[in-house]
Formats: C-alpha cells, sequence, structure tokens
C-alpha cells in the first residue's frame, strides 16, 4: 500500500469525524408557534393505532394499522361525533387519520381524574379483537399542538432517555394476560413566554404515561373515580362474556425551559450513534480503497495497451515482420478489449425497455438525490406530518420532464426507430407498474379494515397528478431528446457480429450479478436497517445526514464495480454489455428484497396472510425501485467508461 493511499484515506476519515452535524441535520421546527393564553382549550387530536415491536419477544406481529374510533376498540368519540383533520397527500398515502377528541385540555390548568365518556361496554368479539392487538403491541397516537403524544423510553447502551412517539394500547400481565390501558395521566411540558404585556404559553413536550386499573369508574354527573388508592388490580377484557370498562384520564401541566424550536430534539434519538458512525467510516475507507485500487488498475491496464495499440496503429506494411506480429499476438493475449472495437457500440437487446427504464432510473437519481439534499438542510421537518412522502411525489412528479430526455436520447443513440413508443411507455410503464400493485395491496388492506388504506378519492388524486403534470413533461422531455443528435460511438460498428466466446468463473451471468451488487449494499446496509425498521414500526426516521453520505457512497461504489465488470467483460471479448451493467449494478437492489426477506425471518412473525402479502409486495416494490435506481448508475458510468477507453485508441 502506498503512502499516498493511507494519507488519503485518514484524512477523509478525519474530515468525516469533525462533521457532527451529519449525525442529527438540523431542521425547521414549523413556521408559526401557536401562542396560548392561561387557561385556553388546547386540542388534542386522535391519530390511528399503529403496530410495534410486541415486549414479550421484541417482535413485528402485523403491518395493519386501525382507525382511532374502530368499533371493537370502544375508545370515547366526542358527542357531536368525529371531525376529520385536514392532511396532507404524503400523510393520507401513509395512513394517517387525524380526527378530533372528547379530551379536554387547559393552558396550565392541572385536572385529576376526569372521565371521557360515560362506561362502554365489551363483548366477547370486541375482547378477542382487542386483547390480539394488545399482544401483538399496539400503539394509541395522540397529537397536540402538533406534537404526538409519546412514552418516556431509556436507551440501555447510551443511557439517556428519550421521547417515543406513541404508548402501548395495553400491556402483558405477569400471569402472561393482556391488560387494557383503560387510564392517561398526560404530562405536558410547555414554556413561558412574553409577548407584549401578555403572558403566552407554547406546548414543548407530550407524555402519556397509560396504566390498566380495575377500579377506575365514570360516575353519572360526569367526574370520575380513578382506582389510584394503592389498588394494582388491572382490567382484563373477558373474551367469554361481557366487560364494563370506563376510560378515564389525568392532565398534568409541567413548565419546561425547552424552547419550542427545539422542542422536537427529544423525540429525535440516534440508537447507538456508534453503529452508524462505525459503518460510516467503515464504508468510506473501503470506497477509497476500491476507487484507489480500481482507477490504479485500470489506468495502469488501459494506459499500457492503449500506447501498444497506437504504436502498432502507425507502423508501416514495411514494418510488420515477425517482431511486430509477435507483439500483437502478445496485445491480444493480454486484452481482448480492443478486438471488439466493432461491436461494443453494436444496439443492446430490446433497446425500448432499458432505454424506459434508463430514464426512470435518472428520475429516481434526481428525485433521490434532491429529496435528500432537501431532507439535510432541514426542509423536510418532521413537523410537517406526510410533508416527506408529498415532497418525493411532487419532486419525482417535477422530474418526469429529466425521465423523458434521458430516455429518448439513450433510445436514438441506440438507434431505436419507433420514438411513438419510447414517448408513450416511458411515464407510463414503470410508474403504471407501480401504482398497479401499490393498488392491489391496498385492496388487501381495505379488505381487512384496516385505516391504512388509502381511499378511492386519493388514488384519483394520484392519477390525476401523474396524467396532468408528469405525463406531459416526460413528453416534452422526449420530444426535446429527440431533437438532439445522438451519441454516437468513438468506433464504427462491423455488419456482421462477432461471435462471444462462452463466459467462464465468476464473468458468467449469475456469479457477476451478485459479486457487482453487494458492494453497494454493503454502503447502505446500516442505513436500510433503519429505515425499514423505521418505516414498519411506525418511527420517525431523521438521521439524513447518514443517509447522504450513504447515498454517496453507493453512486460511486455502484459506478466502480460496474464500470470493472464491464472491464473483465470486454477484455474476455464479450461485447454484450449493456444489460450486464444495468442488471449488475442493479442487483444492490435485489439484496434489498432479501435484506427484507432476513428481517422477514428473524424480527417478524405475522399470523395470517395479508400481513406477509403485504410485508412481502411493498418490500419487492422498494427492491425494484432500488434496482432501476442503482441500475442505470451502473449503466450510465459503464457507458461514459466504454466511451472514454474506445475514444482514446486509434482504429483504422
Amino acid at each position: 500500500m502506498r503512502f499516498s493511499d493511507l494519507s488519503s484515506s485518514s484524512v477523509f476519515a478525519s474530515l468525516l469525524l469533525t462533521l457532527p452535524s451529519l449525525s442529527a441535520a438540523f431542521y425547521l421546527p414549523g413556521v408559526v408557534p401557536t401562542s396560548y393564553d392561561e387557561g385556553q382549550v388546547v386540542p388534542l387530536y386522535v391519530n390511528r393505532l399503529t403496530p410495534g415491536l410486541a415486549r414479550q419477544d421484541d417482535q413485528l406481529h402485523s403491518v395493519l394499522s386501525y382507525d382511532y374510533y374502530h368499533p371493537a376498540f370502544h375508545l370515547c368519540r366526542p358527542k357531536d361525533g368525529p371531525q376529520d383533520v385536514r392532511e396532507s397527500l404524503g400523510s393520507i398515502l401513509f395512513g394517517d387519520r387525524i380526527r378530533t377528541s372528547p379530551f379536554e385540555l387547559h393552558m396550565a390548568k392541572n385536572e385529576t381524574c376526569k372521565a371521557v365518556c360515560e362506561p362502554v361496554t365489551f363483548d366477547s368479539r370486541s375482547a378477542m379483537f382487542t386483547n390480539r392487538r394488545i399482544v401483538q403491541g399496539y400503539n394509541i397516537n395522540w397529537l397536540v399542538d402538533g406534537l404526538p403524544a409519546a412514552q418516556l423510553n431509556l436507551d440501555s447502551i447510551t443511557n439517556t432517555q428519550f421521547y417515543s412517539p406513541g404508548f402501548a394500547l395495553g400491556s402483558i400481565h405477569e400471569s402472561g394476560q393482556p391488560v387494557l390501558h383503560n387510564h392517561f395521566n398526560i404530562l405536558i411540558d410547555y414554556h413561558h413566554v412574553g409577548l407584549g404585556s401578555k403572558d403566552k404559553y407554547r406546548v414543548v413536550g407530550v407524555l402519556v404515561q397509560p396504566e390498566s386499573r380495575l377500579r377506575s369508574t365514570a360516575l353519572s354527573d360526569g367526574s370520575a373515580e380513578c382506582g389510584d388508592d394503592g389498588d394494582t388490580t388491572p382490567m382484563v377484557l373477558a373474551e367469554d362474556g361481557e366487560t364494563v370498562v370506563s376510560w378515564t384520564y389525568s392532565v398534568y401541566w409541567r413548565e419546561s425551559p425547552t424552547a419550542w424550536a427545539t422542542r422536537w430534539d427529544k423525540y429525535l434519538h440516534v440508537y447507538d450513534p456508534k453503529i452508524h458512525w462505525f459503518s460510516l467510516i467503515n464504508s468510506a475507507v473501503f470506497v477509497v480503497f476500491l476507487v484507489g485500487m480500481v482507477s490504479m488498475i485500470l489506468l495502469r491496464a488501459l494506459k499500457k495497451d492503449i500506447a501498444r495499440y497506437n504504436r502498432l496503429d502507425v507502423m508501416t506494411l514495411d514494418d510488420l515482420d515477425g517482431t511486430s506480429a509477435a507483439i500483437e499476438d502478445g496485445i491480444q493475449e493480454d486484452s481482448g478489449w480492443k478486438l471488439v472495437h466493432g461491436d461494443v457500440f453494436r444496439c443492446p437487446q430490446s433497446p425500448l425497455l432499458l432505454s424506459v427504464l434508463l430514464g426512470n432510473g435518472a428520475q429516481l437519481f434526481m428525485m433521490t438525490g434532491v429529496t435528500v439534499a432537501f431532507a439535510l438542510l432541514g426542509l423536510l421537518s418532521p413537523a410537517n406530518r406526510g410533508f416527506l412522502a408529498t415532497a418525493i411525489l411532487l419532486i419525482y412528479t417535477l422530474f418526469g420532464f429529466i425521465g423523458g430526455y434521458v430516455s429518448s436520447r439513450a433510445y436514438k443513440s441506440f438507434g431505436g426507430e419507433a420514438w411513438k413508443r419510447n414517448i408513450l411507455l416511458t411515464p407510463l410503464l414503470i410508474p403504471g407498474f407501480i401504482f398497479a400493485v401499490f393498488f392491489l395491496l391496498n385492496l388487501f388492506v381495505w379488505a381487512q379494515g384496516s385505516s391504512g388504506a388509502v381511499p378511492f378519492t386519493t388514488m384519483l388524486a394520484l392519477v390525476a397528478i401523474w396524467f396532468v403534470i408528469s405525463v406531459p413533461l416526460s413528453v416534452a422531455g422526449s420530444w426535446l431528446g429527440f431533437k438532439q443528435r445522438a451519441l454516437e460511438g468513438p468506433t464504427k460498428t462491423n455488419q456482421i457480429p462477432r461471435q462471444i466466446p462462452p463466459m467462464s468463473g465468476t464473468l458468467r451471468p449469475i456469479p457477476s450479478l451478485f459479486l457487482t451488487g453487494i458492494l453497494p449494499f454493503a454502503a447502505i446496509f446500516v442505513e436500510l436497517y433503519f429505515i425499514m425498521n423505521s418505516l414498519w414500526t411506525n418511527k420517525i426516521y431523521y438521521m439524513f445526514g447518514f443517509l447522504f453520505v450513504c447515498y454517496g457512497l453507493m453512486i460511486i461504489t455502484s459506478a466502480t464495480t460496474t464500470i470493472l465488470l464491464v472491464y473483465f467483460l470486454l477484455c474476455a471479448e464479450n461485447y454484450r454489455w449493456h444489460w450486464r451493467a444495468f442488471a449488475g449494478a442493479g442487483m444492490t437492489g435485489g439484496y434489498v428484497f432479501i435484506n427484507a426477506l432476513i428481517f422477514w425471518a428473524t424480527r417478524v412473525s405475522f399470523g395470517g396472510l395479508t400481513g406477509a402479502v403485504l410485508y412481502v409486495g411493498y418490500s419487492a416494490l422498494i427492491g425494484f425501485l432500488v434496482f432501476v435506481l442503482t441500475g442505470s448508475i451502473g449503466f450510465f458510468s459503464s457507458w461514459a467508461f466504454v466511451h472514454r477507453i474506445y475514444g482514446s485508441i486509434k482504429v483504422d
């Protein structure tokens, strides 16, 4: 190892260590804070019930969410009925169903033991349904002034306390029996601010301590007895009869020095930050050595080959004696990439499909990069529920122009002639396939009565955005792309295709795919685990600094490994590199899907077919999108590499 390699990697690692902001990107916590007068009503909104990791085995048992006012839970409704609260498109797509509640909160006014509503009766069917949700680790979700009601958790690794959004519907008693939490101690932190001559108060934290109390009773005059006299008998729902349950709550206000602008800090917790840093530095150093090794090998080999080829090209016929013939034989023996100069720019198989995939891959590439950059800069705050998903949809839609332009230019460079079909398939094929799978999976969610089912009107809104914005932009980009000249190769293509020798060893299709895709996947493995865990357990993911760096490492690794694969293929006289480059880098998406299956086998335990279908279906969709994204990165880097090396040699 050279000293320059060692010093460059050390400098890169030191640079990463001096950027602590990468571990937690700053965020904009909102536009305008809401200030309350003392005693003013503070609305408490309710959201869906979501599955989490079960406390008894730390596994995920369901992926279905349920409406807060699902009849089986018998949770109290407002007197005039619940009213829907306005939500963003992304919030609806991710299953949020925010509504009004009967809870009464008054700023800075403590209220002990209040009844939410009159006692309710659980029949045996509702009791069985609710007990099953308790065993599966379901959480109740509330919102107070935009902050999620949370439970206080302790990180056993860092020994720090943090707020975990949502609180348990119930718990498992020492006897192994599920018990229902029917009393809520609501602890609200507020910050005192002086605005002019008036004292104002702002909500900066919401904690809920749920309890199971058999003796909690709602009285006829609207008051309640909360059974807080030391009796610890829990509320157990009988599955062979009826159970009367009283829902009660207490509200405690606590003044806090936490400023409103930093109130989200306690919610945004990094689990085991050492793993993130170790993975990031390890991947960065690995990428530096990989790029250095590949660059050194290719530059040395190519520089020597190009010099010898060009020296041979300028030799006259009189100079072609036995020595020059021996040199030529040596060149052919050392490397065969120049031997396929007349075929390397031949049109690939299925050029229309490949160009459509490349156009959508370029669109995904731009969308992902811009979204992660915006999130890194704090423009996609967790305070704005669903704004991240909304931004992803809108940015992808607006980059339809890029997708159409790249697809048309690639197709024209391949020599394709069905330009009308290319213009239509680019904005319709891949998005249509994704929408069809999403619609099919949504039918399973709807059949189970889950609140996560996307409403039909929202589906129509997605279709409208797709056809009104994305499709016209893609068509405009395709039209502009076809107006440009084709990207021609530096060497002419022979009329008769050269015979491709059989591939052996790691150059065979299956081994080469698995070897090429494993390195980019290794660069994102750790962050992928935390993303998947946040996605399926309904937690907040915000470590966009780590994600931004991992995304860059994935791009570099995908490009480097694919270039190396294409170089070896060309040396083996295999000029059909186009699909091999795309599929090799795209195999990263295959590893993402395999990783999801491993997560399923180790951390997930579904009891029914619906959960398994949803998990596998959505994981396959994510893997497919990563396949298109990384495949396009690998193809374009290889295309640039092939143009570069064949443009450096002299060919008659």
